[in-house]
């Protein structure tokens, strides 16, 4: 077997990695996707409560609607936005099964390099097929020879610290039982619980910021003395809520306005320009932030740290990867997405080329390739993987012909002056579609994010 008989490798079953897999069955490559978790859209089935603020017909690929017309798929009402829940359901599972045995569930991939091949050695490298290492479910190891790699594995499992540094601030970990780093189901009685007749702190500036105010603002609705105390690194400015009604994502914008409207009604406090150092413990066990200034907050019952993602890239480190000392984001695309530069709608189209590495054949695609900037967009994903599926097969005047249109506006731009009240909104760095509750602004303002960290 040469190695451009061997499949093509993509890590993660979430909406890129397998569209990426849909373009690449669409060409005649054989890919095999390898998720860690027990189903497709693991991760997004993660915020399965919420309700994306993009439409159904800019979270679905066109090479995975052509895979899946022969199976009796039924396209969504494309005017309509779905919950995280429904996309995984109705479009993420079908679409893995559509691939059939091409898609393999409880697979971890703990590591990534060339065949008989370090980093270091340079003698026939390029020549040597990549060897994926991977554990399974029930804790065997084995190994997939692949021509190529696609890492679409996301963010979501590596979110960012309550700590301004980026580092978890002190004592963030021993109070773990107060914090946490998702944006809650406050539809589940359980957690409802744990939030109602609370003083909550809300760490982060971005859409998963906003989705969390404007659900503890209803649920302090029907819950006397439900509270939220907002945390923001910065100040607050005319950008500080997104595009509003001038966002080309009208449920986007609904987002920001609702997160505003909490503040505005009393039922959440703004601490503006506190950079988190320690949490420490009150008499009675409740958390309290301590900044790197020297305030301290009043106790709080609970912590949500919406403070963004970044990516997990340990077991890439046998491979020679190109990534922007900020962002971890390839080095040609990082200052097209800087969101000290841009917003969602900013972005320059980019495709294979922005995507490469030093170590020809591998890319990394989706949240993951943007690093830690929260300018993402699915559809932004979906052209990577066309763009990547093209140059892999040799076509590379496809993978050079990217065109693609986004919504202008929105909750990822910014100045870029650090202390500035103008400056960039992306604290939350997770993505620019990140999801909120669908109870926080019912059709025609669905509110919330089609975020691809998957």
């Amino acid at each position: 077997m040469t190695t451009a008989d061997l499949p093509v490798v993509v890590i993660g079953a979430g909406p890129v990695g397998l569209a990426a897999a849909a373009h690449l069955a669409g060409r005649g490559i054989t890919p095999l996707v390898l998720e860690s978790g027990p189903v497709a859209g693991a991760a997004v089935r993660g915020w399965a409560h919420v309700r994306l603020f993009s439409t159904w017909g800019e979270v679905t690929d066109p090479a995975a609607e052509k895979l899946l017309a022969p199976t009796g798929w039924t396209r969504p009402d494309a005017d309509a936005y779905p919950s995280g829940g429904e996309w995984a359901e109705r479009y993420l599972q079908p679409l893995a099964d559509a691939l059939g045995e091409r898609v393999r569930f409880g697979v971890t991939v703990t590591g990534v390099s060339r065949a008989g091949r370090d980093r270091v050695v340079d003698a026939d490298r390029g020549a040597q097929p990549f060897v994926v290492h991977v554990t399974t479910a029930d804790g065997g190891e084995d190994r997939v020879l692949a021509r190529a790699v696609i890492d679409a594995s996301g963010t979501w499992t590596t979110p960012g610290p309550a700590g301004a540094s980026g580092l978890p601030a002190l004592g963030e970990k021993a109070a773990a039982d107060r914090i946490t780093y998702r944006v809650p189901d406050f539809g589940d009685p359980a957690v409802r619980a744990r939030y109602a007749g609370k003083r909550t702190a809300v760490i982060g500036s971005g859409a998963s910021a906003f989705t969390a105010l404007a659900s503890l603002a209803a649920l302090a609705k029907d819950e006397a003395g439900t509270h939220a105390v907002w945390i923001l690194r910065r100040g607050i400015s005319g950008s500080t809520f997104g595009g509003g009604a001038a966002d080309e994502l009208p449920a986007r914008g609904a987002l920001g306005l609702a997160a505003k409207a909490a503040v505005d009604q009393g039922r959440a406090d703004a601490v503006t320009g506190l950079r988190t150092e320690r949490v420490e413990r009150a008499g009675d066990g409740r958390p309290v932030l301590v900044a790197e200034d020297g305030r301290r907050l009043d106790p709080v019952d609970e912590v949500i740290v919406l403070t963004g993602f970044r990516p997990d890239l340990s077991f890439l480190s046998e491979l020679r990867l190109g990534l922007d000392e900020r962002l971890q984001a390839p080095v040609d695309l990082a200052p097209l997405i800087d969101p000290n530069q841009h917003s969602c709608g900013t972005v320059y189209p980019h495709g294979h080329r922005e995507l490469a590495h030093p170590e020809p054949g591998l890319y990394l695609v989706g949240m993951k390739s943007y690093g830690r900037a929260p300018t993402f967009l699915a559809m932004t994903g979906y052209e990577q993987v066309r763009s990547v599926a093209a140059a892999i097969a040799g076509d590379i005047e496809a993978a050079d012909r990217v065109e693609l249109t986004l919504p202008e506006t929105g909750v990822c731009g910014g100045a870029g002056l650090y202390d500035a009240p103008a400056a960039a909104q992306g604290d939350d760095g997770g993505c620019c579609a990140a999801p909120v509750p669908a109870s926080a602004a019912p059709a025609p303002e669905p509110a919330a994010g089609g975020c691809c960290g998957a």
